[in-house]
């Protein structure tokens, strides 16, 4: 059985509308998308060993 573990966390209200927005386009929960990207950030480090791709740009 795959356990989950819960995690409090904290975000900027502009970051949590961007998120929940981003989430109901690709018809996920908002814990959904935090668990979708955070996959896809894991996996990157381990196939790269970067946290994030090259093309990544926080602007």
């Amino acid at each position: 059985m795959n356990e989950k573990k819960q995690v409090p966390l904290r975000v900027s209200k502009e970051l949590f509308n961007k998120l929940s927005a981003w989430a109901e386009n690709d018809f996920r929960s908002l814990n959904g998308q935090i668990e979708y990207l955070l996959t896809l950030c894991v996996k990157e480090r381990e196939k790269s060993g970067s946290y994030t791709p090259k093309s990544f740009d926080d602007k």
